[in-house]
């Protein structure tokens, strides 16, 4: 008997050392994206009545907090890491940093969500079509970005435009990769703004 624990010990010893030598999971880290400044504020409000911006759409893996990348020499092939995370789901946090630059910018004298339920003059809608990081060659982010302006009333759309922003990263890290997203984002808010201003 005594024999056969033994035994059992010293076969199961080793398996316990491997599981112990085992390096622990990463920590899951969190990232956001945050409205730049305007370069300058309207006076008076460029829009006459209340804005609402809503929730922004998007499809499969951008819509995910995941972390979306892709390949320079794979441009079709976009995956998600596992430990690296947005502060939250994509659609909501442009969209309430989207509202936080238009404020700013005093392009209208409200600027409110759906969560506002208040009666609205315009309404601006988004669709994130590309969301990145990219790696290989030059490491950047890439944002991809559709925005609808339209008035409530008469339905009638004011303004629709797909803006671009590619951003070079510092280097391959996520970190890096987060940074260059945020000056993309910030570009395409300066443009966005300065075309609101042709309306």
């Amino acid at each position: 008997m005594k024999r056969n624990v033994l035994a059992t010990i010293v076969l199961v010893m080793p398996l316990l050392a491997a599981c112990a030598a085992q390096e622990a999971a990463p920590e899951d880290s969190f990232y956001r994206l945050e409205a730049p400044a305007p370069a300058a504020r309207f006076a008076p409000p460029k829009l006459n009545g209340i804005l609402e911006v809503e929730r922004f759409i998007a499809d499969g893996v951008t819509a995910g907090r995941p972390i979306a990348y892709s390949d320079a020499g794979h441009p079709h092939e976009v995956k998600e890491y596992h430990y690296h995370f947005w502060i939250q789901p994509p659609t909501v946090m442009l969209r309430d940093a989207l509202v936080e630059f238009l404020r700013a910018a005093n392009v209208a004298p409200a600027i409110v969500t759906p969560d506002n339920r208040v009666s609205s003059v315009y309404e601006l809608t988004g669709k994130i079509v590309r969301m990145e990081k990219v790696t290989g060659g030059t490491p950047k982010g890439v944002l991809v970005l559709e925005l609808a302006l339209r008035q409530t009333d008469t339905d009638r759309l004011m303004f629709l435009r797909t803006y671009t922003a590619e951003t070079a990263a510092d280097s391959d890290s996520v970190a890096d990769a987060v940074t260059a997203l945020n000056r993309a984002f910030a570009d395409i808010c300066a443009r966005f703004g300065a075309d609101l201003s042709k309306i």
